[in-house]
């Protein structure tokens, strides 16, 4: 009779800075496992017979596979395994929702207490990185097939990185002056240090993949005469074209849309200002609009910078907060002020044209609307105003419509995103496929690695001969 494995429900914690250091600081907030921490919360691991937390996966990583090499302290064979469905373990690792895919489908979520399979894919990733040696997995013979990947973001670069492993010459066209995507220009570095994202690009690179810089399609080249080059490409552009309110008082000076924000900080490193050569304007009071992943990035960046107060403003509760719980988590550590229930209705300026209050109205919530969480409800009465000298706006974005004018018979949605077959990436034109984005809208860095994944699957099939 088999030994049946005890429960273990001792989740092991990420150490991290102290909130009254990190919050004036843009280094790593999570400081990572050591390796005795790794092994021992890798040892939790049941291995199950049936692995829930694969089907949990949009990249299918062998989790058990990995975690069970960590448990052994294999460290190599760990993230041998894992590059085998994930070439950004490192990025992952950092900024995946693994809470609400993997982890939530590990048997130990039941008790409460599910394997850190996201701090464990971090862990493997940064050990192979201390080595100085990166493994490099062995390319398929070349076919003699070229592929254009249009941006380098999450899912341009997992097509790149699965094209290019079975033997197809792929470039990826960049339109900003260095790659990555919104890994670059959105996620703070507080969050995922730039170095990690260069470290992974360059990965790619060694592989063979050519990446051009600086490079618009839709202006220097059209999607045709791409085609005219190419065998096949992949879009992946993503989605940077930024919403607003559409409130008196948006034009204001102060007022910044997310996506120019963290692009000035991240991309153009404002973060280092004045060591760095893009001017960014010190703020007193700043209040950020959304309750999503990009909103805490942009209120715990302006923490960083020096603000005296920051404010999250949000037109539902807490429990209905679309970021991360950890991020949500580490924004209240750091004093970030939550302004729930609270719509704004007008910013208004001074004599000069520069922010200086927020008229807001209290709400309340209702049934559930379409997302399925409830709907806010205005208070009548409830009006207040808030002194601020900054308003950043983090509501959400739509694809550049760049690409889809260039190319007017490629079929798009009423909101701008590429219509794809889901199972294949296809889109409506012949030897073009899409993914990430610009096809579901802004959304999760593994997800848009899923979407590569596929179309990487569908367009090899096809470059072969085979469909």
């Amino acid at each position: 009779m088999s030994e049946i494995k005890k429960l273990d429900l001792q989740r092991q914690e990420m150490p991290k800075q102290p909130p009254h250091i990190r919050k004036r600081n843009f280094k790593e907030v999570a400081l990572g496992y050591s390796a005795e921490l790794a092994s021992y919360e890798a040892k939790r691991c049941l291995q199950c017979k049936k692995p829930f937390c694969i089907e949990g996966c949009p990249v299918e990583i062998n989790i058990p596979g990995f975690i069970k090499k960590i448990a052994a302290q294999d460290f190599s064979a760990a993230i041998r395994i894992l590059k085998e469905k994930n070439c950004l373990p490192a990025i992952c690792g950092r900024v995946c929702p693994q809470e609400e895919q993997c982890e939530n489908k590990c048997v130990l979520n039941k008790k409460g207490a599910p394997v850190a399979i996201g701090r464990l894919e971090r862990f493997a990733a940064e050990w192979e990185a201390a080595q100085g040696h990166i493994e490099i997995p062995k390319i398929a013979e070349a076919t003699g097939k070229k592929i254009a990947v249009v941006g380098s973001g999450p899912a341009g670069i997992t097509v790149a990185g699965d094209l290019i492993l079975l033997g197809h010459d792929v470039t990826i066209f960049e339109a900003l002056h260095e790659g990555g995507g919104v890994l670059t220009y959105g996620i703070p570095e507080f969050r995922l240090p730039k170095a990690v994202v260069r470290r992974e690009i360059n990965y790619i690179q060694t592989l063979g993949v050519r990446l051009i810089a600086n490079y618009v399609v839709g202006k220097i080249k059209s999607l045709d005469q791409l085609l005219e080059q190419f065998d096949a490409i992949f879009i992946g552009t993503g989605a940077g074209l930024p919403w607003f309110m559409n409130i008196p008082g948006e034009n204001l000076n102060g007022v910044y849309s997310a996506n120019e924000y963290l692009t000035r900080m991240n991309l153009m490193s404002g973060f280092r200002f004045p060591d760095s050569l893009t001017p960014v304007k010190q703020h007193g009071r700043v209040a950020v609009v959304g309750g999503g992943n990009v909103a805490m990035d942009c209120a715990r960046t302006a923490l960083r910078r020096g603000a005296e107060e920051v404010n999250i403003i949000y037109r539902r509760s807490r429990d209905e907060l679309p970021a991360r719980l950890e991020e949500v988590e580490n924004a209240e550590e750091e004093g970030i002020v939550f302004q729930l229930l609270t719509l704004p209705l007008r910013l208004m300026g001074d004599a000069n044209g520069w922010l200086q209050e927020i008229e807001c109205q209290r709400m309340k919530l209702g049934e559930a609307d379409q997302s399925g969480r409830r709907k806010p409800i205005p208070i009548e009465g409830s009006e207040f105003k808030i002194p601020m000298d900054a308003c950043i706006v983090a509501i959400g974005n739509s694809p550049n419509p760049l690409i889809s004018q260039s190319k007017p018979d490629l079929e798009v949605s009423s909101k701008g995103t590429i219509k794809i077959e889901e199972k294949t990436g296809k889109t409506s034109i012949g030897r073009i496929w899409a993914g990430g984005d610009i096809v579901t809208g802004a959304a999760t860095v593994i997800l848009a690695m899923g979407a590569g994944r596929i179309a990487a699957r569908s367009m090899h099939e096809y470059l072969m001969g085979r469909q």
